[in-house]
This record gives structure tokens, sequence and C-alpha cells, in this order.
């Protein structure tokens, strides 16, 4: 339409039962469009909302073990950790010493080890695992 004073632009919207919207403030002049607003913030929405259902968040699964964990025990925590992996989690492995079995440390890297041998078709480790003061980490993620 142009540049038009700020009285005829409303008067215009008023007699399309639109609203008069600033676009761009910062202009020179300022940029301003008739259009329903009410529509246009609903459309925003659903355009967030769509979008939001396509993303998958990522969360942190954590499996707690001890050097000591049998075995039956350790198969049912794998079964859970599969799931988790399944689902596009990260699963974060942590064995916890207690008292005398810090001199043990071996028997939890071990244990480790060999949960990541168990998983290898469906999980990677995103860093070796470390001691973060009485409990061994390691954090894995889905294969693509």
């Amino acid at each position: 339409m142009g540049i038009l004073p700020l009285k005829q632009a409303l008067q215009i919207a008023q007699e399309s039962r639109l609203d008069l919207v600033e676009v761009s403030p910062n202009a020179s002049p300022p940029v301003c469009r008739i259009m329903d607003f009410g529509k246009y913030k609903y459309e925003q929405s659903k355009k967030e909302k769509e979008s939001k259902k396509r993303q998958h968040t990522i969360t942190v699964k954590e499996i707690r073990l001890r050097p000591k964990t049998d075995e039956h025990d350790l198969q049912t925590k794998l079964k859970h950790a599969r799931k988790f992996l399944e689902q596009k989690n990260k699963v974060k492995f942590t064995v916890i010493f207690r008292g005398r079995e810090m001199a043990y440390q071996d028997f939890g890297r071990e244990l480790i080890q060999r949960v990541q041998g168990l998983l290898e078709d469906i999980a990677q480790p995103d860093a070796p695992a470390k001691m973060e003061g009485r409990r061994m980490v390691v954090v894995l993620s889905a294969k693509n």
C-alpha cells in the first residue's frame, strides 16, 4: 500500500476488520502490516507444537551396580539398559564401591567391560570408564 499516515492505516485496518501489526519498528519509516493477529498467533503456536512433536529429547538413565552384583541381577539390569537404548536414551552405568571394596577396583572395571561387551551390538561408550570418588562411571549411547 506504500507509505501511509498512521490514522489512515488504522482506518483501513478497521474497515477490513483486521489488525494493524508493526513488523519492523526499527526501519525508517516503520513497517506495518494489516492482518488477523489472532489467526497469526494461532498458526505460530501450531507450527511450534508440530516442531516439538518431531524432536526427541535424550535423557540419561542411570543403572547402578556393585562389584559383587550377581549374574541374574546383571542380566535384568542389561534388559532395562537395552530397552533404554532402543528408545535412543543414554545409559549411565555406575559401579558403587563401599568400604573395603575400594581395594578391589579391578572387579568394577571388569564388570563395566563385561557390560560394554554384552551391549556392543547396540551401544557404544561415550568415553572410557573413570573413577568419580567411590564410583566408577561409564556412559553408553545407542549406535546409529
